[in-house]
């Protein structure tokens, strides 16, 4: 099954410049799914987005604990509610679960409708309408595809110009009409948010009458990249741990000399030394027909986390780690196969004192900066 990856594209506009916005957003991506979450704090600034961050971060707790999306929300929603009125701590919310394989579900409370944003059109999409004890919450269930997406806005969007221009606001099927009219002039999926929020600002006027936000989440063919670093615990798992390794789509690295001797075994080649290499700082290379690129271990990991960050414009050279640090870049799901088989030179007090960390230390400190940037890190360790 094609992985589709979800690319999150946001523009967050305040009601009033220099203070904080009463709407949080976050993104979170696991194995299977993608969770995107707008939460409408009461009011603006800060006592909003403390509402807004508190009712975030606990969905996203209960999701992490393993509730389903639908408990998870209702319990979530059922606190805003019953404290509704009576407290500051309000807010609105909708959450899309989008699985990659397109598969999206869609729930919300007192918030506008979600939008499909195909290819060269726009619709607000319709929702069932259910009680959670006695909040009135909305669900959606679709299907995207490949340059299909889905819209989550605030009511600052659709409540633009109320009173003013429109009696009702702006709306939500005016937005999905806006949004249709930049689709079919092809305009890019991440510019469309920056173009909606442009567009209410203008319909509010001089003052901006609320927060204002727009996510869209649109689907696209996702580039894989699995990395290969470190002998397993047990020699009796290598055959099972390479097959695994070698059985994922896409980009292919192997990190270690020792790992590189047991993938080459397994796949009957020679390791060979890569002779275009012309580097004074970087570990040598190694080239084993049909991986894309083999390095060092422990010392390629640790310079790979030390200038993942930086700008690639700044690298002075070309070598192992700075082609894998391209490969980090290029990918949107990296899966980490790291064997846990104890390294004695790992241990000396020489490693430590160059910063040489091993790679069972390197390797969550690299997913954090990935996971940071918006991609998927899935780390497996036998």
């Amino acid at each position: 099954m094609e992985y589709l990856h979800v690319e999150v594209n946001t523009c967050m506009v305040p009601k009033r410049s220099g203070q904080p916005s009463g709407d949080v957003v976050r993104v979170a991506r696991s194995p299977g799914w993608t969770t995107i979450l707008c939460c409408d704090g009461m009011g603006s600034g800060i006592r909003a987005n403390v509402a807004a961050t508190l009712h975030s971060a606990r969905l996203l707790e209960l999701e992490r604990q393993g509730l389903s999306l639908r408990d998870a929300f209702a319990r979530v929603v059922g606190t805003i509610h019953e404290d509704r009125g009576k407290t500051p701590m309000y807010a609105a919310m909708a959450v899309a679960r989008i699985l990659h394989s397109g598969e999206a579900t869609v729930l919300t409370y007192d918030m506008p409708a979600p939008i499909l944003a195909g290819t060269l059109h726009a619709s607000v999409l319709p929702q069932r309408l259910f009680h959670a004890d006695a909040a009135l919450l909305g669900e959606t269930n679709c299907h995207l595809g490949d340059s299909e997406g889905l819209c989550l806005i605030s009511d600052g969007i659709t409540q633009a110009g109320i009173g003013t221009q429109f009696r009702d606001g702006w709306g939500t099927e005016q937005a999905a009409r806006f949004i249709d009219g930049l689709l079919a002039r092809k305009l890019p999926f991440d510019r469309v948010p920056d173009e909606i929020c442009g567009r209410a600002r203008q319909i509010w006027g001089d003052h901006l009458g609320d927060d204002c936000t727009v996510v869209l989440a649109h689907c696209r063919p996702g580039k894989q990249l699995s990395i290969f670093t470190g002998p397993p615990h047990h020699t009796s798992a290598d055959r099972t741990f390479v097959e695994r390794f070698l059985s994922t789509p896409g980009w292919k690295a192997v990190c270690g000399a020792t790992t590189a001797k047991i993938v080459a075994r397994h796949l009957g080649k020679e390791v060979e030394m890569d002779q275009n290499e012309n580097t004074l700082v970087a570990p040598p290379s190694y080239r084993i027909d049909g991986i894309d690129l083999v390095t060092e271990g422990a010392v390629t990991l640790t310079q790979v986390y030390n200038i993942l960050e930086e700008d690639p414009a700044r690298y002075e050279e070309w070598s192992g780690v700075t082609q894998l640090c391209d490969l980090l870049r290029a990918a949107d799901r990296i899966e980490f196969f790291v064997g846990t088989a104890s390294n004695p030179g790992n241990h000396s007090i020489a490693f430590q004192q160059k910063g040489i960390l091993p790679r069972t230390r390197t390797v969550p400190l690299i997913r954090d900066r990935l996971s940071k940037a918006g991609k998927l890190v899935v780390v497996e360790m036998s």
